[in-house]
């Protein structure tokens, strides 16, 4: 049986490998200079224009209402097009896992509880057969998590192009914790209210003892540098939260239930982090604390079943609008692997059920730029940023619109992927051909 067991393994490694040679692009990336000419040009951040973008590099080195003339770039007619900056999606397992319900292509969740110095980064296959799908959509950019324990692991930001995962990375990691919950799993936890109740309190107890010791860490730690000193017990664990305890890291708190959204705010008073709320799927029930805690959050999927049986079936759709206009900064997220191309869909939800197309639009560009202390580079249409852009003929919320055109840090990027490729292949097929 065990060797049957391996065999299976041996052969579904191989299927994904052979998958993922015919599944990724047959047409090599371009290098600019590219000069997109008479373009509808959303900038998300300066308003909507016409006119023209030159790339030159990584870059994008002008934006303009007047004629840009380049005599090396090559030359785009946009007239009649779109352009809007790559989507940024706020929380994803792409890269990092290939096919969800098989185990041994899944590469998110590592052995531990507290595992902060587990990185995601080096764990991202560049050729996943769901990148190039999702790079179809519009997608440039999206957070690698890891998942599983109560702090597992580290994520990173990475560019959806790119032949190692050093290439990819973005310039944003942060590290994961799964705030403790305060309730029941579901409906087949039948825990008592006691066991809930002592088991929530222990697992809170595990990181308030956890950031004691980090306390006298990082006190050990900088009395050991100022007197040039090294630590003699090495603890990987601690190192990878120092930054996070000492305000110059990110800290990412996955909490979903408003209860344990409340206990996680009550956590981090005064604890001077630079903190982001992940999931936050019934942030709507507490929008008004979390905006008064000034803390970002990144919320999703929007296109999810509610939480609680006598919600309202438009709950989570309406999530994102809540916290949004209760003052929280909002980026929005799948959690997905294999359809974080729907992520333009579940921004145009939140739009139509009260968010509306601009601070939806946001929410999958500058906003999610904003909270990976990105804006300077990424999430909108400006000069001097990272050229991640894409080209269409309409409103990317909307199924039928086409993407004609795809950049990542300036390349151009053939919108090639298994899809497209089976569609090329069986859309003029003459059957019956015979010998």
């Amino acid at each position: 049986m065990k060797y049957q067991k391996i065999n299976i393994s041996i052969l579904l490694l191989l299927l994904i490998s052979v998958s993922s040679t015919f599944g990724q692009l047959v047409t090599k990336p371009e290098a600019g200079p590219f000069l997109l000419k008479n373009a509808t040009i959303h900038t998300i951040t300066k308003g909507t224009i016409t006119g023209d973008v030159l790339i030159l590099g990584n870059a994008i080195v002008e934006v303009s209402t007047t004629p840009i003339s380049n005599s090396s770039a090559k030359v785009i007619d946009c007239t009649g097009k779109h352009i809007y900056p790559g989507f940024i999606d706020g929380g994803t397992t792409l890269g990092l896992s290939e096919i969800s319900s098989v185990s041994v292509t899944n590469d998110f969740n590592e052995i531990g509880e507290i595992i902060p110095q587990m990185q995601a980064l080096t764990a991202v296959n560049p050729n996943a057969v769901a990148i190039p799908v999702t790079r179809t959509n519009g997608v440039t950019s999206a957070l690698a998590m890891p998942k599983g324990g109560r702090i597992p692991g580290t994520a990173a930001l990475i560019n959806l192009f790119g032949y190692t995962p050093e290439q990819m990375y973005a310039g944003f990691k942060g590290v994961v914790m799964n705030f403790p919950s305060t309730g029941r799993g579901g409906r087949f936890d039948r825990r008592s209210d006691e066991d809930v109740k002592k088991d929530g309190e222990k697992a809170l107890q595990t990181i308030d003892d956890l950031w004691e010791q980090l306390a006298q860490y990082s006190k050990i730690d900088s009395l050991g540098k100022a007197q040039g000193l090294k630590q003699n017990e090495f603890k990987p664990e601690l190192d990878a939260l120092l930054p996070v305890y000492r305000g110059e890291a990110t800290l990412l708190i996955e909490a979903n239930k408003s209860e344990d959204i409340r206990a996680a705010l009550k956590w981090i008073k005064d604890k001077n982090l630079k903190v982001v709320l992940t999931g936050v799927k019934e942030g709507f029930r507490v929008a008004a604390d979390i905006a008064k805690a000034k803390v970002p959050v990144i919320v999703g999927p929007v296109l999810d079943n509610p939480a609680r049986s006598y919600d309202k079936y438009d709950a989570v759709y309406t999530n994102p609008s809540v916290m949004q206009k209760a003052g929280v900064l909002v980026a929005i997220r799948t959690n997905n692997s294999e359809n974080v191309r729907n992520l333009p869909f579940n921004a145009g939800f939140a739009a139509t059920y009260g968010m509306g197309v601009d601070e939806a639009l946001k929410a999958i560009t500058i906003n999610p730029a904003k909270i990976f202390g990105l804006e300077s580079s990424l999430g909108s249409i400006e000069k001097g940023k990272t050229a991640n852009l894409f080209i269409c003929d309409g409103d990317p919320f909307e199924m039928k619109t086409k993407i004609e055109y795809l950049f990542i840090t300036g390349w151009k990027v053939a919108l090639e992927n298994r899809h497209t490729l089976l569609n090329d292949e069986f859309l003029m097929r003459s059957p019956g051909l015979k010998k």
